[in-house]
């Protein structure tokens, strides 16, 4: 059943999209504070489930795409996104019944929020990736056979630009070019869907996913308990299956530049436990693979989570900064995501890695 998003259960979510957001994702905590300010002003914002959407609906996924650096510097207004989606609405000569997630990890599960309130629009309980990923043809939605053609793109200074590309793939290409001509930032709005499709193709129940991972490192905090042993306890029960903390230890050494539209580099740690054990994070806005000691312990798509050794906080990539006492807790995706079309998409070989794909259930049993 739908929900009316309270004031704790924002801060909740957006902690929980901060896991999920694998480091990158853009950083929640300026999304949130932008839908703070619209809940403030007495709007309302109302998640549904996929099972409440009418049958002949037109759902329209929003977010924004760029470097996660450049959010660092350059604070997003909001107004782009009602632009992106209103131009997209005129485009396709319909009105939308809802707005969606493309991704719940990060920055990108506020926007949608803010949007549900700004236009009085209900947000579905969904998205297309289950966690962040760096590129927009990398979502369940293209996996399974939807267009992210025709979708509208617009800056903070009124710019705005519908793309009809040849593929999801081609898509992403122009959209990343224009966003770096915007500044660096944009908003979209992008894979046009019935409810059908939204149903079919979306991995479902993420928003409430983020507020229950919240709520649990909330709740742990308050009664001094493991925050890493409540998300193990609280993940076991979902379609995400099995968290894990997979290193404790120190940040000696971060590479981080954007490059193209990405925030790109390594992190090295090492352990807690002592010198001559080192785990090493490659991203590409989120965490892409795990090495300890050379050795993969994990790999996207499954879930590579820096946070807060004392408190679970996530860490995002931007964020990241020697002498910080980290956990990497990694989390397995939902069976959706690991299918052979996913994996082509957004498995290793989508980012050029050499390594082949093991589930961290795997992973977990060689150790």
């Amino acid at each position: 059943m739908g929900y009316d998003l309270t004031l704790q259960g924002l801060h909740d979510l957006a902690e929980g999209a901060a896991v999920l957001g694998t480091g990158g994702g853009g950083d929640p905590y300026i999304g949130r504070l932008l839908v703070e300010r619209q809940l403030h002003a007495g709007r309302t914002v109302h998640i549904i489930d996929v099972d409440e959407l009418p049958d002949d609906a037109l759902v329209l996924p929003s977010s924004m795409m760029g470097a996660p650096t450049v959010f660092v510097e350059k604070l997003p207004s909001g107004d782009g996104n009602v632009a992106a989606f209103r131009a997209l609405e005129a485009h396709l000569g319909r009105t939308a019944a809802a707005v969606m997630p493309t991704e719940c990890g990060g920055l990108n599960s506020m926007i949608p929020l803010m949007l549900g309130a700004q236009l009085g629009l209900p947000v579905v309980d969904a998205d297309g990736m289950g966690r962040a990923f760096p590129e927009l043809q990398m979502q369940t939605f293209g996996v399974l056979g939807v267009s992210g053609s025709p979708m509208a793109i617009a800056s903070d200074h009124g710019d705005t630009c519908i793309i009809d590309a040849t593929d999801n793939k081609r898509m992403e290409q122009l959209a990343r070019a224009l966003t770096i001509q915007m500044g660096g930032a944009s908003y979209i709005t992008d894979y046009p869907m019935d409810t059908a499709e939204v149903r079919r193709t979306s991995v479902h129940g993420t928003l409430s996913l983020c507020r229950d991972i919240g709520q649990a490192l909330r709740q742990a905090r308050a009664s001094h308990a493991d925050p890493f042993d409540a998300l193990t306890d609280m993940l076991a029960g979902t379609i995400y299956s099995l968290g894990v903390v997979l290193f404790r230890g120190k940040v000696v050494d971060v590479e981080r530049r954007t490059v193209d539209g990405f925030a790109r580099g390594k992190a090295l740690l090492e352990s807690a436990e002592g010198p001559g054990d080192v785990l090493e994070i490659t991203f590409q806005n989120e965490h892409l693979v795990a090495r300890r000691n050379g050795t993969v312990i994990a790999i996207v798509p499954d879930l590579i989570c820096t946070l807060n050794s004392e408190s679970g906080a996530p860490i995002p990539t931007e964020s990241l900064a020697y002498g910080q006492r980290l956990t990497v807790y990694g989390i397995s995706t939902p069976p959706i995501m690991r299918t052979p079309e996913a994996l082509a998409c957004f498995g290793p070989a989508g980012f050029g890695l050499p390594d082949p794909y093991t589930p961290l259930h795997d992973l977990l049993a060689r150790t």
